[in-house]
């Protein structure tokens, strides 16, 4: 009998054991360190388009220079009343030569008119301008020197990316000139000059702005070495393209 329960016993051991050992097992396998959490991905980059000059101008353009107070200086900068009045003239002739879409036509039939009805004051002001630069020039010279500075004031008005707004400007001065008077014309001119000024301007300004903005995407972006991933609404496109195929 005690040889049967020893052997029992004898049976119960081992099982007893081998329990204890996968408890053993499963306690230390809770005690050690758990591995480290995969680094987090590289942060989505979303590079903005690269900053276009404004109105269809090209990348490298000069434009007027402003000073410390903002004013931007130009060949219609500082100028006398006779010159004011013929640099109106000579805008308004390249807008009567420039603007031949149909919605311009007005400005051709007012141009006609603003040579006619203002006559004696250009005639005026263009003698005194002959005798301005025989001053400071000499015979040929102050030819040459008149046509010169004429061909900056063209060019000026010239410029093709403000031609839209420049036209819309000389359609305003047109109107405008209706009720200017002759003998109020010389006072007016520089009124006339700056409204015909002001497209080319803007221009300059938002040129200039696009040169700023420029040089921040190009310090930012233009040499950084940046892995670019797709946005969320990237991949759904992507991904919705495929379902589509």
């Amino acid at each position: 009998m005690e040889d049967h329960k020893m052997k029992g016993l004898a049976r119960r051991v081992p099982l007893l054991a081998g329990s204890v050992l996968a408890v053993t097992i499963a306690v230390l396998s809770g005690c050690s360190t758990p591995p480290p959490p995969p680094p987090p991905p590289p942060p989505v980059v979303v590079i903005p388009p690269k900053p276009t000059p404004p109105m269809g101008a090209p990348e490298h353009m000069t434009v007027p220079a402003a000073d410390a107070n903002g004013v931007r200086h130009t060949v219609n900068s500082g100028i006398s009343t006779p010159q004011a009045v013929w640099n109106l003239r000579s805008a308004y002739n390249v807008a009567a030569l420039n603007c031949v879409e149909a919605q311009y036509l007005p400005i051709l039939e007012g141009y006609k008119r603003f040579l006619k009805v203002y006559a004696k004051p250009l005639n005026t002001a263009n003698r005194e301008i002959d005798r301005s630069f025989q001053t400071q020039h000499k015979g040929r010279e102050a030819i040459k020197a008149r046509e010169s500075y004429q061909t900056q004031v063209y060019n000026f008005f010239s410029l093709p990316p403000v031609d839209a707004n420049f036209c819309q400007a000389a359609m305003d001065l047109t109107t405008e000139l209706e009720t200017v008077d002759p003998s109020q014309f010389e006072t007016y001119a520089y009124t006339g000059l700056a409204k015909m000024e002001a497209p080319f301007k803007s221009f300059f300004d938002s040129y200039e702005q696009y040169r700023a903005d420029l040089a921040a995407w190009e310090a930012r972006y233009g040499n950084a070495n940046i892995t670019v991933r797709p946005t969320f609404e990237q991949q759904a496109q992507a991904g919705s393209q495929v379902l589509q195929q």
